[in-house]
């Protein structure tokens, strides 16, 4: 369990092929099927959100760590997230997989892996991904 500081709420109509909102309304976007999966292509797709979403938490993540250890990293840090969905090996239905690249231009490559692996610990997405949550689901009244 949580302490929750912040939620967020966002809604499906169409699943891939409708539309995607937050509740607070700065957030819409239209959804397609990726090419690669029979779709037009002509539009965004889950994976697109969860690997901007998880790259963006684990660059916060990795500053986070870094300001506590006292080291400043360059501007021109980024993290890449690459994610791919499948059909699974055990037949039952579709799966994610997540790879993470990180870039620190400057940093000696022991202490960037040092930074990295901590921005893993701490970084909710990694949390999540690591121990399997299992997602509560309910029907609306």
């Amino acid at each position: 369990m949580i302490k929750k500081l912040y939620t967020t709420k966002a809604t499906s109509k169409g699943g891939r092929e409708g539309t995607v909102s937050t509740e607070d309304g700065l957030f819409e976007a239209s959804m397609a099927l990726p090419k690669e999966m029979g779709g037009s292509g002509k539009g965004n797709n889950p994976e697109q959100f969860f690997a901007a979403g998880y790259a963006a938490c684990f660059n916060s993540a990795l500053h986070n760590v870094a300001a506590s250890k006292k080291v400043k990293l360059p501007e021109g840090t980024t993290v890449s997230a690459t994610v791919s969905v499948g059909p699974r090996d055990d037949g039952g239905g579709f799966g994610i997989e997540a790879e993470l690249t990180v870039s620190i231009p400057g940093i000696d490559r022991a202490e960037g892996e040092e930074l990295a692996h901590a921005a893993h610990i701490v970084c909710p997405y990694s949390h999540a991904l690591r121990v399997n949550y299992e997602v509560p689901v309910s029907l609306a009244d």
